[in-house]
């Protein structure tokens, strides 16, 4: 283990949440601010994108050997139709203005469901009201997203809080991460977007021998600023269907949650596993 937290914590069904809550109550969130900065360079084509990071617990699950009961992150695998496709990321996508403000203001901010909107750590409460406002707005863009991708009903989602968002490079998107609590009963009925939910348990994350180094190829007929090689670190998972990397944007997500929650930093990944992908030339657009 690469934490001297008490990891039975992340195997108790009731104690987390509230932590989580706590934790991410004193972060001072990033949502209004790069909102405005996307609104204010409209001209730049910088898109935004709602995501769930989405925990849920598993009462059977057996993380340590010993003990039943874990709490995983809920991911999915992208299937080869879409961009990215074969990479784990978030449930979530592109934000759609006019119908996520709608969804905002009629059934979160009015409180016709039920969702608390978390402190948004600002001590002024004119940027708190907007921060919540802008919140709402990326949460209904992901709640919308999440029930097309897997059927994920909003009744069954509790929100966490927020996590910083993250601009990708090879795409003019930014992310914006929300950390939600999902019902362990719900059934995840995948469209055609989604090749796989893929559940890693949060203790895979502090387990030294987990991370590895994902060395990252395009071919030349993929339009880049270069071929590489580029070096990203990656958490290597496994599971009935053999490995799979989560890595990039999810990752980073990911990390800011554990340091956010758990003042986790990222362990030296000098000596780690290597892994090795080729970008084909679908990457960027799918194969549709």
């Amino acid at each position: 283990m690469i934490s001297g937290m008490d990891l039975n914590l992340l195997q108790q069904n009731d104690r987390l949440p509230s932590l989580i809550r706590k934790r991410l109550a004193g972060h001072d969130g990033d949502f209004a601010g790069k909102w405005g900065d996307i609104k204010k360079n409209n001209h730049s084509g910088q898109l935004a994108a709602g995501v769930l990071l989405l925990l849920s617990y598993r009462s059977r699950h057996i993380s340590d050997g010993t003990k039943p009961g874990a709490w995983v992150l809920q991911l999915i695998k992208r299937s080869f139709r879409t961009a990215q496709g074969g990479d784990i990321s978030c449930p979530g996508g592109m934000l759609h203005p006019l119908i996520d403000w709608a969804f905002s203001l009629f059934f979160i901010r009015s409180g016709f469901m039920p969702f608390p909107l978390p402190s948004c750590g600002s001590a002024n409460a004119g940027a708190s009201s907007e921060s919540k406002r802008i919140v709402s707005l990326f949460l209904a863009n992901a709640l919308r997203e999440s029930w097309e991708e897997l059927h994920l009903h909003p009744q069954h989602v509790s929100l966490l809080g927020s996590l910083p968002t993250y601009s990708l490079h090879l795409f003019r998107r930014t992310i914006f991460p929300l950390v939600a609590m999902a019902r362990s009963d719900w059934t995840p009925v995948p469209n055609p977007e989604v090749d796989k939910i893929i559940e890693i348990p949060l203790t895979s994350f502090f387990r030294g021998d987990s991370y590895g180094r994902y060395m990252i190829q395009a071919r030349e007929t993929l339009s880049t600023p270069d071929q590489g090689p580029w070096e990203f670190p990656c958490l290597i998972h496994e599971d009935k269907d053999g490995e799979e990397i989560l890595w990039g944007a999810t990752f980073y997500i990911i990390m800011n949650f554990l340091r956010i929650v758990f003042d986790f930093q990222l362990p030296d990944l000098h000596s780690r596993r290597i892994r090795e992908k080729t970008l084909n030339p679908d990457y960027l657009t799918g194969n549709r």
